[in-house]
């Protein structure tokens, strides 16, 4: 699983853009699942258990991360651009990006400190006020290059560090590609459905037909969320740490988990013996906020990794909670799977 969470996090995958991260995730899967891609660019997975199941359950995890997207090309050669997804200005200055399929490097600059004014240098500047450097000499030489449409991504090596962690770019959510890759290499009590999903990162839009297609009694939704167990955070904004297992979410800003699914995940990690955590704040949202209220409603809850410094260049997971959120993943599909599930309402 390390393997792959490495190999997919060096993938380019910008929102809209996911083709490089589908086409790996496809040729890993090769014949252990039956792969099929939607209009949207969604991949879908259905593999093969021992027994089919009393409820179709589905796991979740999109392929998209954040990133940016040349808007034009001024005179000079430098290139401005939008962010695509939820990116803080503050996080991207000076950092080394690549552009396009070429993977053209470029470095995003601002007015250098020697030059701001002292307003300039106490307040974050606007991202429209960046630029793209490529070493352009001018707009002629550059578009031998990019092009506006053009998606950028973070360079980030992917790096093992300290007790047990890893940091890299794009974690979110590579991590929960990653997992469900490892889930489709196990031998599955019962049959499972599979979304490796696109455009999370703006506005959940593959999940949204993903479930539809799918069509699940329940979903399995494997994310990342943020984790603030860092120096100066009081206990309760901490939201989550690593190193105590996955977050199971009773609620966030896109979903109110199943109550009775979220009761099940934190009893199987019992009785597992799986460390698992909630949050202690109502922050973030995931797909779950398309597939649970897709069709006539979809039971779902999620499992998160926590992960420091989300949607940076230098995002910050433990692998010990990649490996229990797996774990705990595979335990709640099979008692998901057979649980009753009884959709008429007897008075």
């Amino acid at each position: 699983m390390n393997k792959h969470l490495e190999e997919l996090c060096q993938l380019s995958g910008v929102s809209g853009d996911e083709g490089s991260v589908s086409d790996y995730i496809a040729k890993k899967i090769g014949s252990r699942g039956v792969v099929t891609k939607d209009p949207l660019g969604n991949l879908l997975v259905y593999k093969e258990g021992n027994k089919r199941p009393q409820n179709k359950v589905l796991f979740c995890a999109h392929m998209d991360e954040v990133g940016f997207v040349v808007t034009d090309i001024t005179k000079d050669g430098l290139a401005r651009f939008a962010t695509v997804g939820g990116i803080d200005t503050r996080v991207i200055i000076g950092k080394q990006i690549a552009i396009g399929g070429r993977r053209i490097p470029g470095v995003i600059g601002t007015k250098a400190v020697h030059l701001q004014t002292e307003e300039e240098k106490t307040s974050v500047p606007k991202t429209e006020n960046l630029y793209i450097d490529i070493g352009a000499k001018s707009k002629e030489d550059a578009i031998k290059w990019i092009a506006p449409g053009d998606c950028a991504v973070f360079v980030s090596d992917f790096i093992s560090f300290g007790n047990d962690f890893i940091k890299s770019k794009a974690l979110d959510d590579r991590v929960g590609c990653a997992c469900l890759l490892d889930i489709i290499d196990r031998p599955l009590e019962y049959d499972a459905y599979f979304a490796f999903t696109v455009q999370e990162e703006v506005g959940l839009r593959g999940a949204k037909t993903a479930a539809y297609r799918q069509n699940p009694d329940m979903a399995i939704i494997i994310e990342t969320t943020t984790a603030a167990d860092i120096s100066g955070v009081s206990d309760s904004a901490r939201i989550c740490a690593l190193g105590r297992g996955p977050v199971v979410s009773y609620m966030d800003r896109a979903t109110i988990y199943d109550p009775e699914l979220y009761k099940l995940a934190m009893q199987t990690a019992q009785d597992g013996g799986i460390a698992c955590q909630t949050k202690s704040m109502i922050v973030g949202g995931n797909d779950a906020g398309a597939v649970h209220v897709s069709r006539g409603g979809i039971r779902t809850i999620a499992l998160s990794l926590p992960c420091r410094y989300l949607h940076s260049p230098s995002c910050v997971i433990k692998l010990s909670d990649l490996k229990q959120t797996v774990d705990l993943a595979v335990q709640l599909f099979v008692r998901m799977a057979e649980m009753p599930n009884d959709p008429i309402l007897r008075v």
